[in-house]
């Protein structure tokens, strides 16, 4: 089974891939440009991930609250 059902899980792999777009812009801007502009793109990124671990984690709490669950099949009545 290739699908994750865990919403922690599934805020933690866009954390890990919004780390590594940041990573991506800062060694660009080392290697490549020799400029900050993927300093600043990357300071830019751990900005918005902040934001939406605090956004996202606010959102579970809430629906662990109201569901006792944090599977993604609970979250269908959520909709509408």
């Amino acid at each position: 089974m290739l699908a994750r059902k865990n919403i922690i899980a599934i805020l933690l792999g866009i954390e890990l891939i919004l780390n590594a777009s940041a990573l991506n812009f800062v060694a660009y801007s080392k290697f490549l440009a020799g400029n900050m502009d993927g300093q600043i793109f990357s300071l830019f990124i751990i900005v918005v991930a902040a934001a939406e671990a605090a956004v996202g984690l606010a959102i579970v709490i809430r629906f662990y609250q109201i569901n006792e669950s944090i599977h993604i099949d609970d979250a269908a009545q959520l909709q509408g």
